[in-house]
């Protein structure tokens, strides 16, 4: 009698489970994979008590401490920031590899189960292309033909469930494939946002010497820099409202998208809107020469990361700072939008991008800070009517000689600014 029939099917039942990892290696992966969860718990509920306590520190009467207060508590919370994001990556790149330990196990079976399949086929087909006359003649009894037979049977109906059973193990397969890239992705995003809290690491350090090296550690000559930026912005508010009152623009609605949520996306992760547009009563209160807000402010402490609120290319970029004695915008971004709209981000810490430059949504652009004017760390983000704004120094735009006068920023009439959070 033929043995090859029956040892086949013992050797293909024998392996239609897939190889397994090796049990202690899988263990401890997962053991480790579930410590770096814990640590990243840990980190997140660090991060959201230094949050609060900057909250707590913004709430106080602005002093010299006050504000070391907040880049010593901003230089703690981005530091934890950087441990989740580097733990996260470590997580990721541990599920990364169990993913590849399945795959290496299902690639195996699937091997293993394909060569059997083959010799079945084989087997089968040489069978079949014998008569059953043949058969009877090959054998030595007539009941070894029909053991032949009912085994050949046997072998055809457990090599059907052995071919869905394939079937499953492939889709697996696809399954674990497609995991393990999305995994990867998700790695590349951790690696982007670290390299952006170290990059904003490094900005609050240098804010906090800076701060340390102007005033000299004195209340006094913090207090004196508060009052000199205060005037200076009063001048250039005046300077600027009355230019851009004397210029003339009708807005054209065909030209800009119609208002609606989600045309703009946030500039900043954590939203908290501490300054609308337009005549707020912070305004009515006799700030902004009565002329009301021109853009939204966000709260950012510095460091902050600021991303494009549009795909789009950056028009220009500047820094009123560098006028000595102009206290306005401090260093700005000035993105144009092909729908028609252009975005300001100002009070900028750094500025990331250059003048001509492509950027997509929600691409880091630069960081907040505490720039020009501002009573605190913030984002100003302003809204126009592309055809509306234009960069050029107030001096030559206005006339005047003001400590501004050499000043570059954007310039537009006032018909050509909108409300913002129209279109977030």
């Amino acid at each position: 009698m033929n043995r090859f029939v029956p040892a086949l099917l013992v050797l293909l039942l024998g392996f239609t489970t897939p190889f397994l990892l090796e049990a202690q290696s899988a263990a401890e992966l997962q053991e480790q994979i579930s410590s770096h969860q814990a640590q990243i718990d840990a980190l997140n509920r660090e991060i959201a008590a230094f949050e609060k306590e900057l909250t707590s520190i913004g709430a106080k009467k602005q002093t010299l401490q006050s504000a070391l207060d907040t880049i010593n508590v901003s230089l703690k919370r981005t530091t934890a920031k950087v441990k989740a994001a580097q733990t996260q990556i470590a997580s990721l790149e541990l599920e990364i590899r169990q993913l590849n330990g399945h795959i290496g196990d299902k690639e195996a079976a699937i091997a293993i189960d394909s060569a059997a399949i083959a010799e079945m086929v084989r087997e089968l087909n040489s069978t079949d292309q014998a008569s059953f006359l043949e058969m009877i003649l090959a054998e030595e009894s007539v009941t070894d033909v029909w053991e032949k037979a009912d085994n050949l049977q046997t072998i055809q109906g457990t090599m059907q469930q052995h071919v869905l059973s394939l079937e499953e193990v492939k889709d697996e397969l696809t399954e674990d494939r497609d995991a393990t890239a999305e995994k990867k992705g998700r790695v590349e995003e951790q690696r982007q946002i670290l390299r952006s809290e170290e990059e904003s690491l490094a900005v609050q350090k240098r804010e906090q010497q800076s701060l340390l090296t102007e005033t000299r550690s004195q209340e006094s000559n913090y207090q004196k820099l508060v009052g000199q930026k205060r005037a200076s912005r009063e001048q250039f508010e005046n300077t600027l409202n009355e230019l851009e009152s004397r210029l003339e623009y009708t807005l054209d609605a065909s030209k800009i998208p119609a208002a609606g949520k989600g045309v703009l996306r946030w500039p900043v992760d954590s939203v908290k809107v501490t300054q609308y547009f337009g005549n707020t009563a912070f305004a009515q209160s006799g700030a902004y020469s009565g002329k009301g807000h021109n853009g939204v402010d966000f709260k950012a402490s510095i460091g902050t990361p600021v991303k494009a609120a549009l795909r789009g290319t950056v028009l220009g970029t500047g820094n009123t700072d560098a006028t000595r004695g102009c206290y306005s915008y401090g260093k700005w971004i000035l993105l144009q939008h092909q729908n028609g709209l252009s975005t300001l981000y100002g009070h900028l810490s750094q500025i990331s991008v250059s003048q001509g430059q492509s950027v997509v949504t929600g691409q880091v652009i630069g960081y907040s800070g505490n720039t020009g004017y501002s009573t605190g760390p913030h984002l100003h983000f302003t809204l126009y009517a592309s055809n509306a704004v234009r960069i050029q120094s107030l001096g030559s735009a206005s006339g005047k000689s003001t400590p501004c006068a050499s000043a570059v920023l954007p310039v537009s009439p006032q018909s050509g600014y909108l409300n913002p959070m129209d279109y977030l």
